[in-house]
């Protein structure tokens, strides 16, 4: 049984593309329940309970941070699978699994394909991230492109270049591969899938199914530098920086060095929790290409 979940801003704004879904569901002959959310609370408790049985497919008609919900609410793996048509902001994690951006066909897709196996992000603490993690910059890029009304996917970009300005370089360090290393830089974070913040592709070689976490981290970049990482960055070629480490490992850890840190996971901003994660595989089965 397939199970769209929208909220009811989603449903009202975003009407004309429901009901293309609906009729792709329809035509197809799937049957289907809509669950329409008025919190965040109301994901998880629907995905909690849907999930402790077998059989269902918890379809997200939203974007980032509503997968992030369902994926830290999900009981029973074995026996249901996770589907998105895209109707967020920044849409991130369709880009990176190959999800069409267009309804019709990311609705196609479900109701004419068996879901794959992708991988997620697990932190001893419990908490899943779906698409990606980190401490530093990216919090204040996510901070700043929700404290304003702008609900284009521009809004990222904006915010960032406003952080790349503002942002002061920070002591962390970070564990990987039997290592320990401190550095002086602006971020450091994790990726399952390719980008954050709407397309700002932090972590270009990253796959959603290679079983592999890709860590990135930026050192102290001087201001008259910054412009040729940005150009660079906005090209998907941001591992050509020299002040960039990117590597592929199972596990992290980041230590922050203050007991009063932030970290964003999925675009979510959390804080006084251990940042200590691994790369999950084989387990969550998703509609993807």
């Amino acid at each position: 049984m397939h199970h769209l979940i929208i909220s009811e801003a989603n449903l009202y704004k975003k009407r004309k593309c429901f009901e293309t879904v609906k009729s792709v569901f329809e035509k197809a002959g799937v049957r289907y329940d809509l669950h329409v959310t008025d919190t965040k609370q109301s994901v998880r408790d629907i995905t909690a309970k849907l999930t402790s049985a077998d059989g269902n497919s918890i379809i997200v008609l939203g974007g980032d941070g509503t997968l992030h919900d369902v994926i830290n609410s999900f009981v029973n793996f074995g026996g249901n699978c996770l589907g998105l048509i895209p109707f967020g902001t920044g849409n991130d994690f369709a880009e990176s699994a190959h999800i069409p951006f267009d309804v019709k066909k990311a609705a196609e897709l479900i109701v004419n394909n068996e879901p794959k196996f992708v991988d997620f992000i697990e932190f001893d603490s419990g908490l899943r991230s779906l698409n990606a993690f980190g401490m530093g910059i990216d919090v204040d890029v996510v901070e700043r492109a929700y404290s304003g009304k702008n609900l284009k996917r521009s809004k990222y970009l904006r915010a960032l270049i406003v952080s790349l300005i503002k942002f002061k370089s920070h002591d962390f360090t970070i564990r990987y591969n039997g290592r320990e290393e401190k550095h002086f830089g602006l971020i450091a974070a994790v990726g399952n899938g390719r980008q954050f913040g709407g397309g700002i592709k932090l972590f270009p070689d990253a796959a959603v199914d290679d079983g592999y976490l890709d860590l990135f981290m930026v050192d102290f970049i001087s201001k008259p530098k910054m412009i040729g990482a940005f150009i660079k960055l906005m090209r998907g070629k941001i591992n050509k920086v020299k002040q960039v480490t990117a590597v592929k490992v199972k596990e992290v850890e980041f230590i922050p060095d203050s007991e009063n840190y932030r970290f964003q996971a999925d675009g979510e901003i959390y804080g006084n929790i251990p940042v200590k994660a691994k790369i999950v595989e084989k387990k969550l089965k998703f509609y993807t290409v």
